[in-house]
């Protein structure tokens, strides 16, 4: 099962006085690679609420690090996907990500069915992590 690829540009405010990154740039960089993840398969919509995210964290990462963030799906619901993240560092883990994400219609406040294109581009990434 392939996954999607996104490498990281640590920033100086990613950092505390010691160099170490912060624990909320973990979330920060799933966010990025998520968004680059869909914006691959060619969906733009703005439409995508986060229901849930849960970050185990492995090692600490410093701001000289590479940082790279590899996005599968473990599951596509009727209007949810969980999206299944592994963040490295000089290619060594470094977080595990599991985010679940709704698709959303805002004028009626509440999630919508994906659409069967989306599904069908997003089953090549399903599997287990």
């Amino acid at each position: 099962m392939p996954a999607h690829s996104v490498d990281i540009q640590v920033r100086f405010a990613d950092t505390d006085m010691l160099g170490h990154v912060n624990n909320a740039s973990f979330a920060t960089w799933a966010e990025v690679a998520r968004l680059q993840f869909f914006a691959a398969l060619g969906e733009v919509s703005n439409n995508w609420i986060l229901a849930s995210l849960h970050i185990d964290y492995r090692r600490q990462v410093e701001f000289t690090d590479r940082v790279r963030v590899d996005t599968r799906i473990e599951r596509i619901g009727m209007s949810s996907i969980t999206v299944i993240q592994t963040i490295f560092a000089n290619d060594a883990l470094a977080a595990d990500v599991i985010a679940v994400i709704v698709q959303f219609d805002y004028a009626t406040s509440k999630s919508k069915p994906i659409a069967p294109e989306l599904r069908a581009a997003l089953e090549p990434f399903v599997g287990p992590s």
